[in-house]
């Protein structure tokens, strides 16, 4: 997995030293190396997006396939016409409305992104985290910043500086320890270079959102199937089974009570279960993780990647989770459960 090094260095970006350590972060990415960064949504594994021996470290770390384009963040909207060209007027409205903020844009991009970030597209996906700490990194850098989710490729995301060590301890260069994400999915990703706009990734900001300032939004076949060999993507996550722990993943969908009682029916000795936390006691005895409360898609948004990463840490065989519809946050922790469960999936 990756290069080894020294030491993978955390940086507490609070106190009295602050800025100082946010200089030094900034400088490990002006160098060229690799810096794991919190944001709101989840943890990015963060490099000079300009740089494209230093993204290349990035796939080689993660072990991300060659084809699955990258996202590039900014610190704010003043900075989209130096890496983007042919900016529609739909896009600035949508960063008034929604940035800092879990949102990306697929744009056009400026010859000056690099191939190895861009994945041989002519677009980029471009976002503002909602995220002081690493908005400042970001402007002392003086770069974008190349920044897929901090995991192992195909792997559940991380939500916390721990869980990126489990990860990356000693094939990256260092770690901003920011806390717990409060919104524990990845990013919407909206391409808004066709018309209508077009969904390619439900994540933390819902699509009855958007539709607020865009009312006519097409949805991506992909958010509920895995793309075919020779589609190409141009968003993380269409193309490859994502989110998915060690033990395979079955997904059940439909009401909430009869899901758990399906579950109850087919689970084995060796297995584990994810499911809402009304039903624990149903599982007394059996590896099993709460989602939170059926029908609170925030929690269900914060718990999904943790709950699925626990499992690792376990000798279950295969693991059943309960899967929340798709309204409003809940379509994002679907999708991230449909694709973790490579689309095995029981309706109930």
């Amino acid at each position: 997995m990756g290069r080894r090094i020294l030491e993978t260095k955390i940086y507490y970006a609070a106190g009295d030293e602050k800025n100082g350590i946010l200089e030094e972060a900034a400088q490990v990415i002006r160098e060229g190396g690799l810096l794991a960064i919190p944001t709101e949504t989840v943890y990015g594994l963060g490099a000079n997006a300009l740089d494209g021996k230093a993204v290349r470290k990035i796939f080689e770390a993660k072990g991300r396939p060659q084809d699955n384009p990258l996202l590039i963040h900014i610190p704010d909207v003043l900075w989209l016409e130096k890496y983007c060209v042919d900016i529609p007027p739909l896009a600035y409205r949508l960063a008034e409305a929604f940035w800092p903020g879990p949102l990306t844009m697929i744009l056009k991009a400026k010859p000056c992104i690099p191939n190895e970030t861009t994945c041989g597209l002519k677009t980029i996906g471009v976002r503002c985290p909602d995220n002081e700490v690493t908005a400042e990194i970001i402007r002392l850098a003086g770069v974008p910043v190349a920044a897929p989710s901090a995991n192992r490729s195909g792997h559940p995301s991380c939500t916390s500086a721990e869980a990126v060590l489990d990860d990356f301890f000693g094939s990256i260069d260092g770690v901003v320890d920011g806390g717990v994400c409060q919104v524990g999915v990845e990013s919407t990703i909206l391409d808004v270079t066709c018309v209508p706009a077009r969904l390619l990734r439900p994540g933390g900001l819902s699509l009855e959102e958007i539709r607020k300032i865009v009312p006519e939004v097409e949805t991506d076949a992909s958010i509920y199937r895995q793309l075919q060999e020779g589609e190409q993507p141009k968003a993380p996550g269409m193309k490859y089974r994502h989110y998915a722990p060690e033990a395979p993943v079955t997904a059940v969908l439909g009401d909430g009570l009869a899901g758990a009682g399906y579950i109850k029916e087919h689970i084995k000795a060796s297995e584990g279960v994810i499911c809402y936390e009304e039903y624990l006691e149903l599982f007394t005895g059996y590896e099993c993780r709460s989602l939170g409360k059926e029908g609170d898609p925030k929690e269900h948004a914060r718990k999904v990647f943790e709950v699925l990463r626990s499992f690792d840490k376990t000798e279950v065989s295969h693991i059943w989770t309960q899967c929340p519809g798709e309204e409003g946050l809940d379509l994002a922790v679907s999708n991230r459960i449909k694709k973790a469960s490579g689309f095995h999936i029981i309706n109930v």
